[in-house]
């Protein structure tokens, strides 16, 4: 009798002869489905987005490019009459020591990288939205409606991109159908034909967009409607009389911006607008959970979130990507740092990374009643805290030291109309001062020599977009970039009142405008060096609140008050035809801008794509 070990093994022996025969009866049975590839799923692009799901994707990504485009703010704020590069605070006299391409100097050609940066990325949204319109008409079984708003998104975002690349660039190519092969005949269509096509593609995209979107953040009418006034406005204007404008223009610009005014409130304070937080670092009360980028006055926006794999900007798209860290990169660009003054450990989120990539002139602090206007205090910081303890600070040698604690002022920038006079007013690193923290003037801003307490050239910090509580590098903000809000509305309602439009809603060009002021003053009396005297000495001053028909130079002091740093500056100098102008006069760093700089160079690398001749004119003259 065999003993149960002995049994077991055989079983085994058994079983692994059962298996074996089962597979040699399944591969002689069916070997020939074994061995055949089965897709479950062979679906090309063209397959794919003609379905409804597909295309309703694909709709989806005529958006994130525009983080990028926003974030090209070199070219719209820079070398105006209100913003600066980094470079100008290089050199206390005023005298430049590198031509950086916002002080319109020999660096500035068909060769710079912003240049070239903003051309392609406009281009690439230009194509994305020409896919979506092209493939429209080939989605099976979807709703006519739905994929109509789509078709009016996509018309909206190339129509943006070509507005701005006429403005920088006069006569480009128009690209209205999807690139799928290579060509390297570059084709320039003359600007009048550009502003008729976007007039036409946004009066389209208005009738078909909705009221309110689908999903917060795509395209809607309104947003239609206020680039239609965008539009209208620059081409009344006629630059150099290649836009195809006329007087008709005006009106319609305002027609536009009445429309976009009656749908869109303003919200009761400027600082309801931007991210909530506290001035001094110290006593922060707020964090990314109280902020809602989300409000009436705003008509479009670059999306951003808290979630990073859907906050980051593309880095593929050119060889330095604008922001490396992701997310909206707002609250660090603007200059004033604060990392060199006592009582700062560096490197932390408290008042985070400042840059200074774009630095207010000057003359820009003297456009504001520092007193009275909100928006002065919110956008600039008037006094820097420790935010650590300091103990034996010496302010200056032969000066007793004193110990600075967390939270005390170590900086305080003077308004421009309230400078102090005597010495006992200012900070101990100054002989005679009595106080424990730096009192630097107005007209020191920029300019000053270095003191134990700052670094040279120190200015106050343009801090309309920080968010608190967000992590200390190049980017992270959580904030919506905002692109189109109903306050521009009002003012170009009375921009286009004053060229000759009547019948606006509100009437006079005066009410349009003192709209936006009194929202800032509370009907207080303003006024301000409305001649923004760069030397800062002269405390003259006139109001800005209208009592009559606003000129447009009042028009565009309003509009750097309300708009600064909202990527519109060097259009809107362009547009009214006073950048060499105001930029001269407001700008110490601005001193070889030429008519030729109201357009740009067309890229060196298109140009040396192309197998014709592709250069903008201007600059043609100017190699000459």
């Amino acid at each position: 009798m065999k003993s149960l070990k002995e049994i077991n093994i055989q079983m085994k022996k058994i079983n692994q002869i059962l298996i074996v025969l089962s597979l040699l009866f399944v591969f002689s049975c069916d070997t020939e489905d074994i061995l055949t590839e089965k897709a479950i799923s062979n679906q090309t692009a063209d397959s794919f987005f003609s379905t409804p799901a597909g295309f309703e994707d694909l709709s989806k990504s005529i958006y994130p490019l525009l983080r990028n485009i926003v974030e090209q703010r070199h070219l719209v704020l820079n070398g105006t009459d209100i913003f600066a590069g980094s470079s100008g605070w290089d050199n206390v006299d005023n005298v430049l020591v590198n031509n950086r391409i916002d002080t319109y100097g020999s660096e500035l050609t068909d060769g710079t990288g912003e240049v070239s940066d903003l051309w392609v990325l406009l281009y690439k949204q230009i194509n994305r939205s020409n896919i979506l319109i092209d493939r429209a008409e080939n989605v099976v079984g979807g709703d006519a409606t739905l994929i109509a708003t789509r078709v009016a998104e996509a018309k909206f975002m190339r129509s943006l991109c070509l507005f701005y690349a006429v403005q920088q660039w006069g006569d480009i190519p128009m690209p209205l159908k999807a690139t799928t092969s290579a060509n390297k005949e570059v084709t320039r269509v003359a600007s009048s034909e550009i502003y008729a096509q976007l007039i036409t593609d946004l009066t389209a995209a208005e009738t078909a967009l909705p009221s309110t979107a689908s999903d917060y953040g795509r395209a809607t009418k309104s947003a239609a409607q206020h680039l239609l006034a965008r539009v209208y406005l620059t081409r009344g204007w006629n630059f150099d009389g290649k836009l195809g404008g006329t007087a008709a223009d005006f009106t319609q610009a305002l027609s536009y911006a009445d429309k976009v005014i009656a749908s869109h409130s303003l919200v009761t304070n400027y600082s309801d607008l931007w991210p909530k937080r506290s001035e001094d670092p110290t006593n922060q009360t707020f964090g990314p959970g109280d902020q809602n980028a989300r409000n009436s006055e705003v008509v479009f926006a670059a999306q951003y979130s808290d979630q990073a794999i859907t906050n980051s900007v593309q880095q593929d798209i050119v060889a330095v990507p604008p922001n490396r860290d992701g997310g909206n990169d707002l609250p660090h660009l603007f200059g004033g740092g604060v990392d060199d003054v006592p009582g700062s450990p560096g490197r932390t989120s408290d008042y985070n990374r400042i840059l200074g990539v774009h630095n207010a002139t000057p003359a820009t602090y003297r456009l504001f009643d520092p007193q009275n206007d909100t928006r002065y205090h919110h956008n600039f910081v008037e006094k820097v805290y420790a935010v650590v303890d300091n103990p034996g600070f010496v302010p200056a040698s032969g000066v007793t030291p004193i110990d600075i604690k967390s939270g005390d002022v170590v900086l305080e920038f003077r308004d421009w109309n309230s400078p102090v006079i005597s010495a006992a007013d200012r900070g101990k690193d100054i002989v005679g001062g009595t106080k424990d923290y730096a009192v630097i003037n107005h007209d020191q801003y920029g300019v000053i020599d270095e003191s134990n307490y700052h670094g040279q050239d120190k200015s106050p910090m343009m801090w309309k977009f920080w968010e608190p509580g967000i992590a200390y590098g190049n980017g992270f903000g959580q904030f919506d970039a905002i692109v189109m809000r109903s306050a521009e509305a009002y003012l170009i309602a009375a921009e286009a009142i004053v060229k000759g439009a009547s019948g606006g809603s509100l009437g006079s060009a005066q009410n349009y405008y003192n709209t936006i002021v009194d929202r800032a003053v509370g009907g207080a009396s303003v006024s301000a060096d409305q001649a923004a005297d760069p030397s800062g000495t002269s405390l003259a001053t006139a109001s800005y609140r209208a009592s009559g028909t606003p000129t447009i130079d009042m028009i565009l002091d309003e509009r750097a008050r309300e708009l600064m740093g909202e990527g519109l500056r060097w259009y809107d100098l362009k547009r009214t035809e006073k950048l060499i102008e105001r930029a001269k006069a407001m700008n110490p760093w601005v001193k070889e801008i030429q008519t030729y700089h109201l357009l740009r160079p067309i890229p060196l690398s298109e140009s040396d794509l192309s197998t014709n001749e592709v250069a903008t004119e201007y600059w043609v003259l100017m190699y000459k």
